[in-house]
């Protein structure tokens, strides 16, 4: 599922609200003929025609490792990318924080239906919130009803317009203040009453996963997920401000609108971010972390399913939301769990087939444009 269609990005903060119509219902081609990946690459390069800069993909089937890239990695020195480019994956970030607690869950640390006070006392209060009245499986499932922080004007002023990016991108920014600027805004609605996608639900998370392990959330993740599966290119910046390589430049407009100059913000410090949505990774380390998640690898069979336990959204036709991790079915009856993400010039895309056996994940370097369903329609419907 794309990215704008199922948060409120980090990114520029109008070009991240435009939302990209799904493609239209077509015949699939049958499996076994579409081994060229001829769909993908010319939608990858049509989305570089439509104004994307570069594109970076890879996608795995029973067939082998496919690799590709479209479009340019650095506009002063037009370099193209690599299809082995590190990146910025945003709110992909989400499904590696939700594995975790259901993780915790499973080795009786946590329980999901634990209220928030429980773990974080007194945190979540101000103008309606009350953590005594959420659990921990709204937060992942984003029906808490908390304000979303990146929502607030200020926020956005501060790190996704181009004045107030350029003179804060490396200031540090504690989950604490993220929560507290949230407080200072009403619910969306009351815990369970309904569906709102909030980065705050994640900054919570990520604060939980430290109080139950004693750990920054980054070393938990890295000891349970990054390292077992041997994602080498797969990193918790923290505030680490640079995208390590290999890498290409990541560009925004830090604009309302989508047109006007175009920025390179590689640099930033991500801690804006957190559990929401502060990791980096590349597209093969994407579809081994998927693949294993949906083959039952980091997860008991009863986690999992409490995982892939959606909620309708009913501005999304054929998608869900379950516990970090979206299910969508594709125009040619194809169901894909993964994720989106965007942050400040990077949007990514990462999606396996239900056994695992089929994943793709990419990644647009500037975020004002682009069609990501586009491409992921193409690699497994073949149009």
């Amino acid at each position: 599922m794309s990215a704008r269609k199922v948060r409120t990005a980090l990114t520029a903060a109008a070009a991240a609200a435009a939302a990209v119509a799904l493609a239209a219902p077509a015949v699939a081609a049958p499996a076994s003929a579409r081994t060229d990946h001829g769909a993908t690459r010319e939608a990858m390069d049509a989305a570089v025609k439509d104004g994307v800069l570069g594109v970076a993909l890879q996608a795995k089937d029973k067939h082998g490792v496919w690799k590709a890239t479209s479009g340019v990695g650095d506009i002063r020195t037009d370099k193209p990318r690599s299809a082995h480019d590190r990146y910025r994956v945003g709110s992909i970030t989400k499904t590696f924080v939700s594995t975790v607690l259901l993780q915790l869950e499973a080795e009786g640390r946590l329980s999901l239906d634990d209220k928030v006070d429980k773990w974080l006392p007194g945190l979540v209060r101000g103008n309606g919130h009350d953590g005594r009245k959420m659990t921990l499986r709204q937060l992942l499932n984003h029906t808490s009803g908390i304000f979303n922080v990146t929502a607030d004007e200020e926020f956005g002023r501060t790190y996704f317009l181009k004045d107030g990016f350029f003179k804060h991108r490396y200031d540090t920014m504690s989950p604490d203040q993220l929560v507290a600027i949230a407080m200072k805004h009403k619910p969306d609605f009351a815990p369970g009453a309904d569906w709102n996608y909030s980065n705050t639900n994640y900054v919570l998370a990520g604060m939980v996963i430290e109080k139950a392990t004693g750990n920054p959330y980054g070393d938990e993740v890295r000891a349970r997920i990054i390292e077992p599966l041997g994602l080498r290119a797969t990193l918790v910046p923290g505030t680490y401000p640079k995208v390590p390589k290999p890498s290409s430049r990541a560009y925004g407009k830090l604009a309302e609108t989508t047109t006007g100059p175009t920025y390179d913000v590689t640099e930033l410090n991500p801690s804006l971010a957190y559990a929401a949505g502060e990791m980096i990774s590349d597209s093969g380390d994407l579809n081994r972390f998927y693949s294993a998640l949906l083959k039952g690898k980091l997860l008991p069979r009863k986690q999992l399913a409490e995982m892939k336990t959606t909620i309708k959204v009913d501005e999304i036709p054929d998608a869900g939301y379950g516990l970090g991790l979206i299910e969508r079915k594709l125009s040619c009856g194809i169901t894909v769990w993964g994720h989106g993400g965007g942050i400040h010039g990077s949007t990514s895309e990462a999606v396996t087939t239900s056994d695992g056996s089929h994943s793709l994940a990419l990644n647009f370097n500037s975020d004002w444009t682009g069609d990501s369903d586009a491409i992921v329609e193409a690699e497994f419907c073949g149009k």
